[in-house]
């Protein structure tokens, strides 16, 4: 326990100077002209690598990640965004609340991340608008279209709703599927765990990632596709999202094998 404590600890110290970091290096773009949306997907990009340093987060990657248009992936914890920023340049679709977290509040707003309103219709319509305005530019969109984080028993049904603007412009969507993985006093942690899900507060669960060892998120990407129909779309997304998460069972058996 107090080698837990000690490792704690230092991972928090790791974490308030990358985040330190984070904010000189975006007063330092701002002094260097407008910040546009894509040097803000980047910015993010380069803050997500230095927290996930800060946290001893080992991101693996299969497939590509898409260059553009909408990627839809099951949602986990607040972690799935780190994970998936430091990956590759994208913007998030968040829940409004997020917009007061400390700090990571700010980042989201920063990074240009898409709030969404979950109890107003009108909110529902200006972003999906302006989700339609953002798969014009070489940066995909990131959507979690379960609503909510689980525990990764199951992925959700997908809300099909905001996937309507890559409907609409025909814009390729990618489905991505997300999973993680810790060792903890010498044997694995099981996902549940890790996830961020019900009425957890976010505080008390980020100090218990820091006193955790080993800890890994595996990324599945799969292929990029245009389709015809939005209910369609969530339908196969989910399919194979699922499927993804089910393959990365072996997938991490194998990692977990080859560590031994």
């Amino acid at each position: 326990m107090r080698s837990e404590g000690i490792v704690r600890l230092r991972r928090a110290a790791a974490l308030a100077a990358s985040l330190v970091l984070c904010v000189l290096h975006f007063w330092r773009l701002c002094l260097r002209g407008p910040l546009t949306l894509e040097r803000r997907a980047l910015w993010a990009q380069i803050s997500a690598r230095r927290v996930l340093i800060a946290l001893g987060i080992e991101v693996r990657m299969e497939g590509q990640p898409p260059a553009r248009g909408l990627a839809v992936s099951n949602h986990l914890s607040y972690l799935d965004v780190i994970a998936f920023s430091a990956a590759m340049p994208c913007f998030f679709v968040s829940k409004t609340e997020v917009r007061r977290w400390p700090f990571f509040g700010k980042a989201a707003r920063s990074g240009g991340t898409i709030f969404l309103d979950r109890t107003s219709h009108s909110s529902a319509v200006l972003v999906a608008h302006e989700i339609a305005e953002r798969l014009k530019l070489p940066v995909p969109v990131l959507l979690f279209p379960e609503g909510t984080t689980t525990d990764g028993a199951q992925v959700l049904h997908f809300h099909s709703r905001l996937i309507d603007p890559a409907i609409q412009d025909r814009a390729p969507i990618t489905a991505c599927a997300i999973r993680f993985a810790a060792a903890a006093d010498g044997g694995r942690l099981a996902e549940r765990e890790l996830c961020w899900f019900g009425d957890q507060a976010f505080l008390p669960h980020l100090w218990k990632v820091l006193g955790l060892a080993g800890f890994s998120a595996e990324i599945r990407f799969g292929e990029p596709r245009v389709y015809t129909s939005r209910h369609f779309a969530a339908e196969q997304t989910h399919a194979q999202v699922t499927a993804m998460r089910r393959d990365s069972s072996s997938f991490l058996n194998q990692l977990r094998a080859e560590r031994n």
